[in-house]
């Protein structure tokens, strides 16, 4: 039994979906992992983490829009406004979604489905960096 991390660092540029499957997969292989669970953790509380498709980029337009219209960057339905329009509807986006997701390896392959891709959901305006910890434990 082995355990390993690794904080992977992602730049985002405003609200959009950053696909990262291939950066996570390449640390599998890289580090030879058979079976496991690998956690992923964001240490964010204004952006969050999702499996979704990753074939059709409407599903991510959608996915916005949707949160937008949700959880609308209103100043005046808020009292945490001190970062700006978008603070206190990331934080509630953030709290709808994910900031921890597990997922599988077995025979060295990360357990996605055909059209799923692993994905930091950034949802501030502003150009930013985001930490992403990745922690295997298995074989």
């Amino acid at each position: 039994m082995k355990q390993k991390f690794f904080d992977l660092q992602i730049k985002t540029n405003g609200q959009k979906l950053y696909d990262f499957t291939n950066l996570t997969i390449n640390w599998i292989k890289k580090n030879d992992f058979k079976n496991g669970i690998l956690n992923l953790n964001i240490q964010h509380t204004s952006a969050s983490l999702i499996v979704q498709e990753n074939a059709d980029p409407d599903v991510q337009k959608d996915l916005i829009d949707y949160f937008n219209k949700l959880v609308p960057m209103d100043k005046s339905l808020y009292t945490h406004i001190s970062e700006g329009k978008d603070d206190m509807p990331a934080h509630i986006k953030s709290s709808l979604t994910n900031n921890q997701i597990t997922l599988s390896i077995k025979s060295g392959k990360l357990l996605l489905g055909n059209w799923q891709g692993i994905y930091l959901f950034e949802h501030r305006l502003a150009p930013t960096i985001r930490k992403v910890i990745h922690h295997f434990l298995g074989e």
